[in-house]
């Protein structure tokens, strides 16, 4: 596995007053995950649907990183980002996950990353 290059994870906040994220502790959450899960890195971004938000996907897609978004509905995502990662020269089919990680807990929220990356073919650091 270690020749596998790891996916970056981003969770996106919706401006982090979200009803949908009130059962989180995002900064628990995103520090248990890029702690305990085998992903590249792990971050938080206020908005990424915003211009800000596009300006900075569009910038960073540049590194050509395989990328799990945690945020809302998948579909949305897609539609929202799929350009960015157009121009970027990828897919967004191929190169990104998208998970719908509101009204959940920290616990809920991570095991649906937990099983993502699973899924993608990487275990975790647990043993």
């Amino acid at each position: 596995m270690e020749d596998k290059q790891r996916y970056g994870f981003i969770m996106c906040v919706c401006t982090g007053k979200c009803p949908g994220f009130q059962a989180m502790d995002i900064w628990d959450f995103i520090n248990q995950v890029r702690v305990e899960l085998p992903v590249e890195y792990g971050f938080i971004h206020p908005q990424l649907c915003e211009e800000d938000g596009d300006r900075f996907l569009a910038d960073f897609l540049q590194s050509n990183r395989k990328l799990i978004i945690g945020a809302c509905a998948p579909n949305m995502q897609k539609k929202m980002f799929k350009q960015a990662f157009k121009d970027a020269g990828l897919d967004i089919e191929k190169d990104a996950v998208m998970l719908d990680i509101r009204d959940m807990t920290n616990e809920k929220a991570f095991d649906i990353v937990k099983t993502a990356l699973e899924r993608l073919g990487f275990e975790g650091d647990e043993e």
